[in-house]
């Protein structure tokens, strides 16, 4: 299955866990090459009315300043797809009830596997926007 079909089904694991309020943290790593952005972060923030994620870009020189944005899920799905293959092969998805690890290996197929969970808490996030 191609990659980015796969992704989608990795994407449906993210919107459950956040439905359930599970979702914990989103990891974008393994970068490919040696780019200057390091990681990519996704933390959820919960609120009355409706439900954001904090998208962080950590960078690998002190002199790039991490960028943080505030967007919806489908925003967040939008925004990290470019992502994939050009600047990181994995992206891990950090829930209270289970890890769950979508990759991408050198031959462009991906792979979801599950593993214990990590967290066993949601944490907000500080962000600079408030």
């Amino acid at each position: 299955m191609p990659y980015q079909d796969l992704f989608v089904l990795f994407w449906e694991q993210v919107k459950l866990s956040c439905q359930e309020g599970t979702f914990a943290k989103l990891t974008m790593a393994k970068t490919i090459g040696k780019p200057n952005l390091k990681n990519i972060f996704v933390r959820p923030i919960y609120s009355d009315n409706d439900f954001k994620v904090l998208v962080k870009l950590r960078y690998q020189s002190k002199e790039t300043e991490d960028e943080e944005n505030e967007l919806t899920l489908e925003d967040a799905f939008v925004f990290l797809k470019p992502y994939l293959r050009t600047s990181f092969s994995s992206v891990l998805l950090f829930t209270t009830t289970k890890d769950v690890t979508f990759k991408i290996n050198k031959k462009g197929a991906g792979s979801i596997t599950e593993n214990y969970p990590t967290f066993h808490n949601v944490i907000q996030p500080k962000s600079d926007l408030e």
